[in-house]
């Protein structure tokens, strides 16, 4: 499900998968937020959505934050720790391949 709003994702963020739920960031006043939603924006959230999934939704979040925090600690750069995240790095190799998701193995993020 995809949700258009103007609080969730914060200022600065185009969209965030909450439990399954694809929060875009919409303000319909703003000539900067008038971009259209790219489909690799959405496929990007669904890969996040399936392996959600995978790890029954809390233990996706545990990890997300562990594997953040030990590379925030390693690399002392919020977007380098972001980036290196396994998750992120499956959704942002794949976001473009919109048959991705048709084809992707379980637990596909492990191997990255």
């Amino acid at each position: 499900m995809v949700v258009f709003n103007r609080y969730i994702p914060f200022r600065g963020y185009d969209a965030i998968n909450l439990f399954g739920i694809i929060f875009v960031r919409y303000e319909p006043k703003s000539p900067l937020h008038q971009r259209r939603i790219y489909p690799s924006l959405l496929n990007h959230e669904r890969i996040h959505t399936r392996q959600q999934w995978e790890l029954l939704w809390i233990g996706f979040y545990l990890w997300y934050l562990i594997e953040y925090l030990f590379y925030l600690i390693k690399y002392k750069s919020r977007f380098r720790a972001y980036r290196s995240i396994r998750f992120e790095r499956e959704a942002y190799a794949y976001e473009h391949d919109l048959d991705y998701l048709r084809h992707r193995h379980l637990y596909a993020w492990i191997k990255l």
